[in-house]
């Protein structure tokens, strides 16, 4: 069922295995010492590699700029452990500071239950970690009759038309939610409301990822940081790199000004962000979206001739 790491060069591996190490030692830091009885209980039950690096596709190319990221999905066994900013925010942290590790981990986590939902409604997002996936931790238990806890559901096939029904649903209204805010920007932009016109930028960012994803794998990524919205995008559709030129210092610094929006232009006084850098990011946005449409197009179209089989 599971892939194994023996595509992977050894410093990876090492890497996967302290990120595993890392996760464990910040979730049960934060949950042994609860004063909950169920609380101190709290389990990971699985930690999966998925993405490019499970199937062995990954990208490293320095002159581009572009790096792949490790994609890891984290299954436990209750919803009020999947809160990120109580339970993984810290893990995070460390993991990005960890000298250890030189390639970015991404991480997302969910119950078993969501798994097992997800892979018996037919959803492609987690139909592909079971089928690509490599599993890096598991919790084996066994009920009182000698029966595996923990087991993830047989994935259900998808149904091409209803696949298609709800993808071409989500991209009708995905797409309206991003270039809403690119029209608003304008208004913003020109009064010189900086800050605000910004965070519009970032809105209409988010939902054209949004609008990729939905469409894509029926998923969306619960996740603010466009910068990794941007990783595991392009890490799909390597098309989509066109949008955001790397590697260049004034394109890298606008990109990033762009990813600290969410929280600084509307909570610090020390944003800054200028016209030219403004317009800029409005430019490569529409690109961005043009972009997304054309691959969304283009798997709509796949689902459609599927579904007429």
């Amino acid at each position: 069922m599971w892939r194994g790491l023996e595509h992977l060069p050894e410093r990876k591996q090492l890497e996967l295995r302290r990120i595993v190490e890392v996760l464990h030692e910040e979730f049960e830091g934060k949950t042994k010492s609860s004063g909950s009885e169920r609380r101190r209980r709290a389990r990971i039950l699985k930690i999966i590699l998925f993405g490019s690096h499970a199937r062995g596709s990954w990208v490293e190319d320095p002159i581009g700029g572009y790096f792949s990221d490790y994609d890891i999905l984290v299954i436990v066994d209750e919803e009020e452990f999947t809160d990120f900013a109580t339970y993984w925010s810290v893990a995070e942290d460390r993991l990005l500071l960890d000298t250890q590790i030189k390639t970015v981990p991404q991480f997302i986590v969910h119950t078993l239950e969501e798994v097992n939902r997800a892979l018996m409604e037919g959803r492609y997002f987690f139909i592909d970690i079971v089928r690509e996936g490599a599993l890096l931790y598991e919790l084996k238990e066994t009920t009182h009759q000698g029966n595996v806890k923990y087991k993830l559901a047989t994935p259900v096939p998808p149904n091409p038309q209803l696949a298609g029904e709800m993808a071409k649903e989500y991209f009708d209204h995905w797409i309206k939610s991003a270039r809403t805010p690119l029209s608003l920007f304008e208004d913003a932009y020109n009064k010189g409301f900086h800050n605000d016109a910004a965070f519009l930028l970032h809105k209409a960012t988010e939902s054209a990822y949004g609008t990729f994803f939905l469409t894509k794998t029926l998923y969306l990524l619960k996740d603010h940081n466009v910068k990794r919205l941007r990783s595991r995008a392009e890490d799909m559709d390597p098309a989509l790199r066109q949008a955001w030129p790397r590697g260049q210092k004034p394109f890298d610094r606008r990109f990033e000004l762009l990813r600290r929006v969410y929280v600084e232009a509307r909570y610090s006084m020390h944003y800054e962000i200028t016209g030219e850098e403004l317009r800029w990011l409005a430019e490569r946005i529409s690109h961005l979206l043009e972009l997304i449409e054309e691959s969304c197009q283009v798997h709509l179209k796949s689902l459609e001739l599927a579904a007429g089989e």
